[in-house]
């Protein structure tokens, strides 16, 4: 059935799209790769569309890790409304350590189920399965309305629970090396084929940053990731729909420049050397099952302290390292980054620019880093592109947020007409 008023979803309103509105996440993408790539000629497209489009920055919310971002966009709002503050949570009620990728953990609907819910056609490729889960809540697979898949997982997809059988088949294209850029490659080429053949009213398309942590901006592996994305950029512009290309997180070195070894405080023997073994408890929410690209660094962590702890002390303490760029309690993370006060520790902790945080040095293997590190999850991670291809009234960063993508992609569809197609 029809769509025929707007949508809303977790209080925000979304105009009914005369055009496929889509929504583009380049994981990691820091702006300095697009603006290295358009300066040499390698995203025409791209260009074009910034200089015929609305081309601005937003910024992502903190920690500027993949689940957080990726379910604020899809929700439309920060982790304190949708609950995934992390790629990974500490429950202190069992003392587990837990991946945030299922739904359980889900506490908004997406805007994708609000859209489904009211008639219209969605679909969701993301690279990752980390993610599909999370995605493709409250989405029924049985009237062709609906389709959500990973290219990691794409071999073995069934209608009954993603849409569609085989994506892998249906493509063409075998199931990618996880790490490798062939897995984003393959999210475009998906989301070209479902635009010609499902014609969706809303699409999300969701990448790896395995480049961006394997290649530095001026890179030839990151200037050939940008030239490929520019090309899958230009045949869904050239369909007609309505597209703003934003990022996850942005992207920074997290080495020594002389050595190349990576630059880690490893904040668990800190805390171990403050307060005995094991009183206080670090968890680093970048951790997830793909940790090739980052030894499970990142530049943000929270942590648990003992009950009869000096917060303000500690706090104190741990600001004043030279390592650390903001340290806030529960309280104040809360409010300043949006996070639910319920799955985060008793700090929060910010490292600077080109600086990690690490756990015990014991526990971290970083034999599998084959480049110098580069990593997220800062504040200096927090601006992204936040690129659309028609003229919009849109403000810049700080207000712009990269979760209102689909708030102003339904907008752009909303003044569009029908499909271009051959």
């Amino acid at each position: 059935m029809p769509i025929n008023a707007p949508v809303v979803a977790n209080g925000r309103s979304y105009p009914v799209p005369r055009t496929c509105a889509i929504a583009i996440c380049l994981d990691g993408c820091e702006p300095e790769y697009l603006e290295v790539a358009i300066a040499e000629g390698l995203m025409p497209n791209l260009k074009r569309i910034r200089e015929t489009g609305t081309d601005r920055l937003a910024h992502s919310v903190i920690p500027s890790f993949t689940n957080p971002n990726n379910l604020s966009i899809a929700t439309g709002r920060p982790p304190a409304v949708h609950g995934i503050c992390g790629n990974f949570l500490f429950d202190p009620d069992t003392g587990e350590e837990v991946m945030m990728n299922d739904v359980r953990f889900l506490r908004a609907p997406t805007i994708f189920s609000k859209f489904y819910e009211a008639g219209a056609r969605v679909a969701m490729v993301t690279a990752k399965d980390k993610l599909r889960a999370l995605l493709g809540a409250g989405l029924k697979f049985h009237d062709d309305r609906a389709v959500a898949f990973s290219a990691e997982r794409s071999g073995d997809t069934t209608k009954a629970e993603h849409g569609i059988d085989n994506a892998s088949d249906w493509l063409g294209m075998p199931v990618p090396e996880v790490y490798s850029a062939d897995l984003s490659e393959f999210v475009f080429a998906a989301g070209v084929k479902l635009l010609k053949e499902m014609k969706p009213d809303v699409m999300y398309l969701s990448t790896t940053d395995y480049v961006q942590h394997k290649f530095a901006p001026d890179e030839q592996g990151a200037k050939d990731f940008c030239a490929m994305f520019d090309r899958y950029l230009g045949e869904l512009d050239a369909l007609g729909a309505a597209i703003v290309t934003t990022a996850d997180h942005g992207m920074k070195p997290k080495h020594d420049a002389t050595t190349k070894e990576p630059s880690v405080i490893y904040m668990q023997d800190v805390f171990d050397k403050w307060l005995g073994r094991s009183a206080a408890r670090v968890i680093l929410p970048i951790t997830d099952p793909y940790v090739v690209h980052h030894g499970a660094l990142g530049s943000f962590a929270t942590a648990y302290l003992p009950e009869d702890a000096d917060q303000a002390e500690i706090k104190a303490k741990v600001a004043a390292l030279p390592e650390m760029l903001e340290v806030l309690t529960r309280e104040e993370a809360v409010a300043s980054y949006e996070l639910p006060a319920d799955r985060i520790g008793d700090l929060t902790m910010v490292c600077t620019e080109n600086m990690t945080i690490g756990t015990s040095e014991d526990r971290h293997d970083l034999a599998a880093l084959g480049e110098p590190l580069r990593s997220h999850g800062g504040l200096t991670e927090q601006q992204v592109p936040f690129i659309v291809n028609r003229v919009i009234d849109v403000p810049n960063a700080p207000v712009l947020r990269n979760f209102d993508a689909f708030l102003y992609a339904t907008a752009a569809a909303a003044l569009e007409g029908d499909y271009i197609l051959d």
